[in-house]
């Protein structure tokens, strides 16, 4: 529907209707990739082959390399419960609306900005939605460490059991929350030149504490999330470059079709003129 709208005002010779013909257009774009998301999340992957003994490796390796424990962070949270209650709200209700109140505000105040961050959205979501087919367990569903569904405690089951709900449970690896707050906080402070820029880094360093502290995720889950962002800015940022590169190359070529000018006459010669 909304695509028809977009493709009728389009033939609207008016500068508002334009506007509005552009703006159903990304709704329609982004509405479809959510869309997609919904679907893929929903596919009937519910074998958890190879989950759990990956989300063993991810908890050495991170002890390996000495990165904080998601286990400490979820015992300290449980013994602040109006913190916990905060923490598990947000986890569950700020994901999509920040996302979206994100591009709406940057449509309205930094058009120019937009596609490239639509752009990195796209992208970074089709890495997300490849690389859930690798199963991982999340730390809850890890057994012999100690972890448990705070926000099932919480009284907010968000996911329900394993193989029933929205979500697949055993597709951890990257964290969504953290890809899409990602784009958020870096848009944000690219994008915004007030000192309220800050609400982007801060919406990314909560929803990272808010995955990890309700055992949802691993660090590994939300660091691999960030570098997925970072790739597919620079894929994005190397297609446009490409794309200018290419009409570099057309500005010439096309003249070359043209072909020479016409020669200019310049008339007689002055010194074969006869004069007097």
């Amino acid at each position: 529907m909304l695509i028809v709208l977009s493709l009728v005002l389009r033939r609207v010779d008016r500068r508002d209707t334009k506007v509005v013909a552009a703006f159903a257009q990304e709704v329609a774009l982004v509405s479809f990739l959510y869309m997609l998301w919904r679907l893929a999340r929903q596919l009937p992957l519910l074998h958890e082959e190879g989950a759990i003994e990956r989300g063993q490796w991810i908890y050495d390796f991170q002890r390996a390399i000495h990165l904080p424990s998601e286990l400490s962070m979820e015992k300290w949270l449980a013994e602040h419960h109006w913190f916990a209650q905060v923490t598990v709200d947000y986890y569950a209700t700020v994901h999509v609306p920040g996302l979206l109140c994100f591009l709406v505000w940057l449509w309205v105040r930094h058009r120019d900005q937009y596609p490239r961050w639509r752009n990195a959205l796209a992208i970074t979501t089709g890495f997300c939605l490849f690389i859930r087919f690798i199963r991982v367990s999340p730390p809850r569903l890890t057994p012999g460490h100690g972890f448990w569904d705070l926000s099932a405690q919480m009284g907010r089951d968000i996911y329900g059991p394993v193989g029933t709900g929205a979500s697949d449970q055993f597709a951890a690896m990257p964290s969504i929350h953290v890809a899409w707050a990602c784009i958020v906080a870096f848009g944000i402070w690219h994008c915004a030149n007030s000192r309220w820029r800050i609400i982007g880094p801060i919406h990314l360093v909560f929803t990272m504490w808010a995955v990890m502290a309700t055992a949802n995720h691993w660090w590994l889950d939300g660091l691999v999330a960030i570098a997925l962002v970072g790739l597919a800015l620079a894929i994005d940022e190397g297609a446009r470059r490409l794309a200018a590169a290419w009409r570099a190359r057309r500005g010439p070529l096309s003249a070359d079709r043209t072909g020479p000018a016409d020669p200019v006459d310049p008339g007689p010669d002055p010194e074969l003129v006869p004069t007097g």
